[in-house]
């Protein structure tokens, strides 16, 4: 994939303008679900982070964001995103390391290293499981060419002992998920994200600790909107998700 031109990009902001991100203007754009991961990862100053299929860099840098001194790593597939991701890092002023490769076959220098913390936004939909995006960029960040279990093997593979794992994923993938962490990663622990109350959690973010040995928690769902259903332009995210979103605050996580 060629580089992006100017004109093909919109920066946007996030983290109530503390961020601004460069973005495609019709290929894969980053919404609330980078921002969420971000907010759920209990990083330190001080501690390293790989961020797998890291875009043009929402989440990584909405957590450099909110916890300055993090050493960030991103390893990106597409050339172009991962100029972007170097582009914002730079631009926000935040160090960003940017890998371009494949996440099943990782430099070997990569492969030397370990991290606190990895995080994850693959794509949400099994190959062939959903409509082909025109774009070339969103196709590949929505539809999976490498399987979940994949990532999750690098993923605990790159983790330091006791470092976490924190994924964001479609509900429905969430055996998969839990298969993957089987024999890697313990301590698993799923927070549901709900639109309204009273709806089915559409996302869910797994935590998993290497070397863990806690039992396996579901939490209650997070729940995003507020009221039974949409109505009309206004604001209309519950309190803490407006937290998130607005004052770069971590996602409340349920205590042990």
């Amino acid at each position: 994939m060629s580089g992006f031109a100017d004109h093909d990009l919109t920066r946007n902001a996030f983290l109530g303008r503390s961020l601004h991100l460069w973005q495609p203007r019709r290929g894969y754009r980053a919404g609330v679900d980078p921002v969420l991961l971000a907010a759920a990862v209990p990083a330190r100053a001080g501690q390293a982070v790989l961020d797998l299929g890291c875009g043009a860099g929402a989440a990584a840098l909405c957590l450099g964001t909110r916890v300055p001194g993090l050493r960030l790593t991103g390893v990106e597939l597409q050339p172009a995103y991962a100029d972007l991701a170097r582009r914002n890092g730079a631009e926000n002023g935040i160090a960003l390391e940017v890998v371009t490769a494949d996440l099943s076959d990782l430099p070997p220098d990569l492969r030397q290293r370990s991290f606190d913390h990895v995080i994850a936004n693959p794509p949400y939909f099994r190959a062939g499981a959903h409509t082909g995006a025109r774009d070339a960029g969103r196709r590949v960040a929505l539809g999976e060419e490498t399987p979940l279990d994949r990532w999750i093997e690098v993923a605990a593979r790159r983790l330091a002992p006791r470092g976490y794992l924190h994924m964001i994923q479609r509900a429905e993938r969430l055996p998969d998920m839990m298969a993957g962490c089987a024999g890697r990663l313990g301590s698993v622990e799923v927070l549901p994200l709900a639109a309204r109350p009273g709806r089915a959690p559409e996302l869910v973010i797994l935590r998993a600790r290497k070397g863990g040995r806690a039992a396996f928690r579901l939490h209650a769902p997070v729940i995003m909107h507020q009221g039974a259903q949409h109505l009309g332009d206004r604001e209309h995210y519950t309190p803490e998700i407006l937290a998130v979103q607005r004052d770069g605050a971590p996602l409340p996580w349920p205590a042990r």
